[in-house]
């Protein structure tokens, strides 16, 4: 059974199930949660704080180093887009700026995940 897009959304309607196209809405916890994510190995935290603050900046203490690199290669790709999001929404820097920072971070700590290598 070949389902294309349109008739897909008509069954979803049919069923009273509406597909919308819409920005996040909600709390945000997407620094909280990479900063959990990228310390599971860990016997410290990386605390969001330090990791926004390092984001906005882009520099990187070298405390945080190990945590930043397991984030890089190992944290989901969406939370990492939200937690930019995030950070750039609450300190009003440009989402480009912090990519540009992280990306500078993956060359620099040699993250081995594709999305980084340009």
């Amino acid at each position: 059974m070949d389902l294309g897009a349109a008739k897909l959304i008509a069954l979803l309607d049919l069923v009273g199930i509406n597909l919308d196209a819409a920005m996040r809405t909600g709390p945000n916890h997407a620094v909280r949660a990479v900063s959990q994510s990228a310390s599971v190995s860990y016997k410290t935290l990386l605390d969001p704080d330090v990791l926004a603050a390092a984001m906005v900046d882009g520099a990187l203490p070298e405390r945080i180093t190990p945590h930043i690199a397991t984030m890089l290669d190992e944290a989901p790709l969406s939370l990492i887009v939200a937690a930019v999001e995030e950070v750039a929404s609450s300190s009003s820097k440009p989402p480009k700026l912090l990519w540009k920072h992280l990306l500078h971070w993956a060359h620099d700590l040699q993250s081995p995940r594709a999305v980084w290598s340009q």
